[in-house]
């Protein structure tokens, strides 16, 4: 199905909360019927010419070109006429989404953008409780009782993706019933994630010892662990990498309101430390050491719980890094 169609050419998606930009990015490819071809590009590192050739070139096997350019914030800076040259006339059938943190509504790109696009926000909920509620019902069909939301809000707190994580959980565990604080209390998935939660906060911390030994912990409890334990990690260093750009831009104020509640006290100057040693350098050897350990324990090469040691390994200080 052609962009025209449903989907804009272009779309800004605004906001520092990672769990809603992706829902709002799953929205954009879903307006376009779901047949995309799609290349994503680092801001950072990202050259205009390459990302414009993507959506002015032509789908060889049919569907939208779909050009998606995450952390676009200094993408936008560094392009920032030549952009605003290609909103005012994009290219048709295919899409061009930023995900930026910020993007004041009197900047010329944005006016630009909101002509023949649109700017999808992603403000954080005001009320994590409600938002708790509310999307228990109309996502996974579950009610979620007041006293309920409320464990959950002081729980988890303002992190979405792991909410919505819980809840969907909560949903298969407990089918057809409604959800009440005893019921988030008793939950066992509820208890594993939050040993895993527990592992990451040490590896945040720069306690390598200690989060290999909750691993190993793990692994023993839950045999399904090993399974989930990539996506934590991903989230972990996700964390990372947007406290380092944060830095980089002068912008720590906006990182400590969306994400340093997860670190509180001792471990969040522990993480702001540890996150300095590692540097982008290290942040970027630790994304491709992660990838690979998930593509080696998807692709059953090795042992998924020795893939999974071996990286926390690779961040010790105390042995080279590779």
């Amino acid at each position: 199905m052609p962009a025209s169609a449903t989907a804009k050419p272009v779309y800004a998606i605004v906001g520092d909360d990672s769990f809603q930009q992706l829902e709002k990015l799953r929205h954009v490819i879903d307006l376009t019927g779901g047949d995309v071809q799609r290349v994503d590009f680092d801001g950072e590192r990202a050259e205009l010419a390459a990302v414009l050739d993507e959506v002015r070139s032509f789908a060889m096997f049919g569907g939208t070109k779909f050009a998606v350019v995450r952390d676009a914030d200094s993408f936008v800076s560094r392009f920032r006429e030549q952009l605003e040259a290609y909103v005012s006339s994009p290219a048709q059938g295919s899409v061009l989404v930023l995900r930026m943190n910020t993007l004041p509504g009197n900047q010329r790109i944005a006016k630009l953008i909101v002509k023949v696009g649109e700017i999808l926000k992603c403000d954080p909920p005001k009320d994590l409780a409600r938002w708790a509620i509310e999307r228990g019902k109309t996502v996974h069909g579950i009610t979620v009782l007041p006293d309920a939301a409320a464990l959950l809000t002081e729980l988890i707190g303002a992190d979405l993706g792991r909410m919505d994580n819980e809840l969907g959980k909560l949903a298969l565990q407990f089918d057809g019933t409604k959800i009440d604080a005893r019921s988030v209390s008793a939950s066992v998935s509820f208890q594993r994630e939050q040993e895993m939660y527990d592992m990451t906060n040490e590896l945040a911390a720069g306690h390598t010892d200690a989060a290999m030994r909750r691993w190993r912990q793990l692994v023993q409890l839950d045999s399904s662990a090993e399974f989930r334990a990539v996506t934590w990690l991903g989230m972990w260093l996700e964390d990372v990498g947007r406290a380092l750009r944060a830095k980089q831009q002068g912008r720590m104020s906006e990182f400590m309101r969306s994400a340093g509640w997860k670190y509180k006290g001792d471990r969040l100057n522990a993480f702001l430390k540890n996150t300095e040693s590692l540097g982008m350098s290290g942040y970027r050897r630790a994304l491709r050491k992660l990838a690979s350990t998930d593509h080696r324990i998807k692709s059953g090469i090795g042992e998924a719980e020795t893939s999974v040691e071996d990286f926390l390994l690779s961040l010790s200080p105390a042995k080279p890094r590779r």
